[in-house]
């Protein structure tokens, strides 16, 4: 990953339904990242890798936050996507979570995209692209394949360089 992977202006793809659309109402992207980062700054201060997720749902309600904690949880799947949608699950009491947007600090895997697919998000936001593993667009397409039976608009590079440097930082102190 180089620095200049995180100077890229924020893009948009076009979702199912055109465009993607403004934030939910009360919020603005930039706003909903922030809550995003200060979950990531939860995971830099346990020892995990640095990534925040937030769930917000059509009324601009938070209903789901999460992040990094696969070493103290030891379970591989505890990328802060998948801990936030669980939550946002349990708090709805639905697996499903219609209308709802994901906003994640570093581009999702291919696990976290398809968790995505099937709980029905109605789209993702995203900070830094993942060089390594990004399943929305830098590796793969994985929410743009045909045999999806539901389809999840995304926007990435929002706040790109802020949400590169804590996974930089994070790094730099380890080796």
């Amino acid at each position: 990953m180089t620095d200049n992977a995180f100077i890229l202006p924020p893009y948009a793809l076009r979702g199912p339904a055109g465009p993607v659309p403004p934030a939910p109402t009360g919020w603005t992207w930039d706003a909903l990242m922030d809550a995003a980062i200060a979950q990531a700054r939860k995971a830099a201060g346990q020892g995990e890798v640095p990534v925040g997720a937030v769930v917000v749902d059509r009324q601009g309600r938070i209903i789901g936050t999460g992040h990094n904690t696969p070493v103290a949880s030891h379970d591989p799947s505890a990328h802060a996507e998948m801990v936030a949608l669980r939550e946002a699950c349990r708090n709805t009491g639905n697996y499903r979570l219609d209308g709802a947007v994901l906003v994640v600090t570093l581009e999702p895997c291919l696990m976290c995209a398809g968790a995505m697919v099937h709980a029905r998000v109605a789209g993702v936001v995203y900070g830094a692209p993942d060089l390594k593993a990004g399943a929305v667009t830098s590796c793969l397409d994985a929410l743009d394949q045909p045999f999806h039976n539901h389809r999840v608009w995304h926007m990435g590079h929002v706040r790109a360089a802020e949400c590169g440097a804590l996974l930089q930082e994070f790094f730099r102190e380890r080796r």
